[in-house]
């Protein structure tokens, strides 16, 4: 993700100043600790994984700018700190400075998902629960990390998260600490921690747009892809919504008058010939308890189990057309590939083991951030925009022809090389002119401003 030269600890000096991590700290309400102020032991905290040892081997060392145990495990632990919204300031700062870099009118979207955070070792950790694993398809110890990423298509920065434990207590192997002031922060965070997944993802999508968050499509795989959340989001928050959708029994669209599950509805449509990606499309209405909601399905090929096999993709953006669908969906791939990073490169699970749930949460903050800086230094690699400057200077010194003005004297080249070796009369050779131009892709025929 990164280049092997790129001189990561180098670079968190850089990484606060540009991003103001000091201010925002105490936005959040996160406070000196043991002394040390706030935005040290974050920085010590972000660095850890670099440096090639653990925590406890820093410690053997006994380096006096070491920040003391204690004070590290109090820092984490503290109920009273908002780290969401220290994690959800960093993203609106970051997308900022990328908002420098790309027109302003980029199409950024939201993408949601969850993913097991495994704590099977574990017996004592605070709302430790039962939950399912989709991967092994069991149950284990730990929690749901239900994450929202926000991405422009290059960058790919994870906004906030909920540990989700379970809502249903049976599930729930350690019961909820009650000494938490039941007024601070991480209290608050403990109730969301059993309410029901697509509740939590709309409040996350409110807190990501409250705080300056901008996108105008929400992704997520067919786990979350239920009518009621479709329309809720639609209708509260104002997004579209990109999805995968599972054929289920239970859920019917209305289809020129006549309701069909997704499976009927697929039977029931003309598909396209051939071998084409995409097998056919249709406009439905999804019906929801509080009223129907206009949709469009996009039947594409699933390629890994065989040509007869399909996979639907919904919108609630009818406008769309079914390619922009596709690729709009193939920006959702970002969040598997961070949960990769944060559980095999950062450490997600293994770094600390405390038992009290603000310590979680803290510590999947720093891994989150830590992601987040690995971001802005990939794109600082890879995009000649972030020089400033100095990349428009010499974008300007090269383009001293329009694109349109350089085609026109192409087509002036072409036209009379065909008169003059061919010896094609002026009739001839429009005529040429014309059948090639109108052969050219949409898309440059439209830059063009040439008509099919």
């Amino acid at each position: 993700m990164v280049p092997e030269s790129a001189p990561i600890t180098a670079t968190a000096d850089q990484f606060f100043d540009r991003f103001r991590l000091g201010g925002l700290l105490k936005q959040a309400g996160i406070t000196k600790q043991g002394g040390e102020r706030p935005a040290r032991l974050l920085k010590f905290l972000l660095m850890l994984v670099f440096t090639q040892r653990n925590f406890y081997r820093i410690l053997d060392r006994e380096d006096p700018d070491t920040p003391k145990k204690d004070t590290v495990y109090r820092f984490l632990a503290s109920p009273r700190y908002n780290w969401r919204r220290l994690l959800l300031m960093t993203t609106v700062a970051i997308t900022q400075w990328l908002d420098t870099l790309v027109s302003p009118d980029r199409e950024a979207v939201f993408v949601v998902d969850d993913s097991l955070y495994d704590r099977s070792r574990s017996k004592n950790v605070e709302l430790l629960a039962r939950v399912y694993d989709h991967v092994q398809h069991a149950y284990r110890r730990g929690f749901r990390l239900l994450t929202l990423g926000w991405s422009d298509g290059t960058t790919f920065l994870p906004a906030a998260f909920s540990l989700l434990s379970s809502e249903q207590a049976s599930n729930r192997l350690q019961p909820v600490d009650t000494r938490i002031d039941k007024r601070t922060v991480g209290y608050r965070r403990r109730r969301e921690s059993w309410q029901k997944a697509p509740d939590v993802v709309l409040q996350l999508l409110a807190e990501g747009q409250a705080a300056g968050l901008k996108a105008r499509y929400v992704l997520f795989d067919s786990w979350f892809s239920t009518p009621r959340l479709l329309r809720q989001i639609v209708a509260e928050r104002q997004l579209h919504v990109v999805a995968m959708v599972k054929a289920m029994k239970t859920i019917r669209y209305t289809y020129d008058g006549k309701r069909y599950t997704l499976k009927e509805l697929y039977t029931h449509l003309k598909k396209r010939p051939g071998k084409a990606r995409i097998l056919a499309t249709a406009s439905v209405l999804l019906e929801t308890k509080d009223g129907s909601q206009p949709v469009q399905l996009v039947f594409v090929r699933d390629r890994r189990r065989g040509s007869k096999k399909w996979l639907a993709l919904i919108t609630t953006d009818t406008t769309l057309a079914a390619e922009e669908v596709i690729r709009l969906y193939g920006k959702r791939w970002d969040i598997e590939v961070f949960f990769k990073a944060a559980k095999s490169v950062l450490h997600l699970v293994h770094e600390f083991h405390g038992r009290s749930y603000d310590h979680l949460v803290a510590h999947t903050t720093v891994v989150f951030l830590r992601y987040q800086l690995l971001a802005v230094v990939a794109r600082d690699a890879t995009d000649p925009r972030t020089i400033g400057s100095l990349f428009w200077a010499m974008c300007d010194e090269v383009a001293d022809l329009r694109f349109v003005e350089a085609w026109y004297l192409l087509i002036g080249a072409l036209r009379a090389a065909l008169s003059e070796e061919l010896n094609l009369t002026d009739a001839q050779v429009d005529h040429l002119l014309t059948v090639f131009l109108g052969r050219l892709p949409a898309t440059l025929r439209q830059k063009l401003a040439i008509s099919a």
